[in-house]
């Protein structure tokens, strides 16, 4: 064999190993939840001999109780905590990536003085631990008239996202030719036109990388969500599954992180082409 036909095998075993190791969460997950309690206990944790739907029924039943063997078990609103955290996101994302691009044009092409400082500050924000912004933030938040509502999310999501979105936007308007903005200017369009309909269009790929930032921002977060939203109605996915009582309603649980994980695993898997291209562009023009 020769030797660039060992290094491929090498490097496809490699990326088969990590793709295996990627995957293997959801697999095991998709796998516990498709169990019966007695099947979770007695059988193998590696496979399902007989698939089940009941824990994502029980746990789409909305809220009430229900009654295993001598223990009342109250359902959730999964439902609810659903549509909250579709809420939240949404809102966040807008929020955003408008004052991102805003923000980052202003840094990137018109460089005010200083301009390159700020990008520094804005990034060296993110060594600054969340957990000694608890009782500020708390503080701001009920200053604010915002706690216990989605606002409160939506303000935090926001600003821990923003940073990133700023930098590698930044990055990439720098070094647009300025000559796109300048043939659109002659042809009769306004700046605020040609930013709209050819810069922005342009910053697509980038755009993409800053949203799925900011999507993994909000779906990984369980302790903003869990301190600021009290309300079991107004939870989140996270902070409403961290809160059920795993010794009784594990499979149930399971369930639950499988259904919120399938639309931003479907969202990465879509856009990761665009989210590749988008870091790339950022990077290699300087960020």
């Amino acid at each position: 064999m020769s030797r660039g036909r060992l290094a491929r095998w090498i490097h496809g075993a490699a990326l088969a190993l990590v793709a295996a190791y990627s995957v293997f969460p959801i697999y095991f997950i998709t796998v516990q939840s498709l169990k019966t309690p007695q099947e979770d206990v007695f059988g193998s944790p590696f496979y399902v001999a007989d698939p089940t739907v009941e824990n994502y029924a029980e746990l789409l039943a909305g809220p009430g109780t229900r009654v295993r063997g001598f223990v009342v078990l109250p359902r959730v609103p999964f439902v609810r905590w659903l549509a909250n955290s579709a809420v939240v996101l949404g809102a966040s994302l807008v929020v955003t990536l408008v004052a991102g691009v805003l923000a980052a044009y202003a840094l990137g092409r018109l460089q005010p003085p200083g301009w390159l400082w700020w990008r520094r500050a804005l990034f060296a924000t993110y060594v600054v631990p969340h957990t000694i912004l608890f009782i500020p933030l708390y503080q701001v938040l009920i200053a604010l008239g915002l706690d216990d509502s989605h606002g409160a999310l939506i303000l935090i999501y926001s600003t821990m996202a923003l940073p990133f979105c700023v930098w590698i936007l930044s990055a990439y308007y720098r070094h647009l030719p300025r000559e796109i903005e300048e043939s659109a200017l002659v042809e009769g369009a306004t700046p605020a036109t040609a930013f709209l309909r050819i810069v922005l269009p342009m910053s697509r790929n980038v755009l993409v990388a800053a949203a799925l930032f900011t999507v993994g921002t909000v779906g990984n977060d369980f302790m903003f969500a869990s301190i600021f939203l009290l309300d079991p109605t107004r939870q989140t996915v996270a902070a409403g599954l961290g809160v059920m009582d795993v010794s009784l309603e594990e499979l149930v649980a399971v369930a639950g992180v499988n259904l919120a994980a399938i639309p931003v695993a479907t969202a990465c898997a879509l856009f990761a082409r665009g989210y590749v291209r988008g870091l790339t562009a950022a990077m290699v023009e300087g960020a």
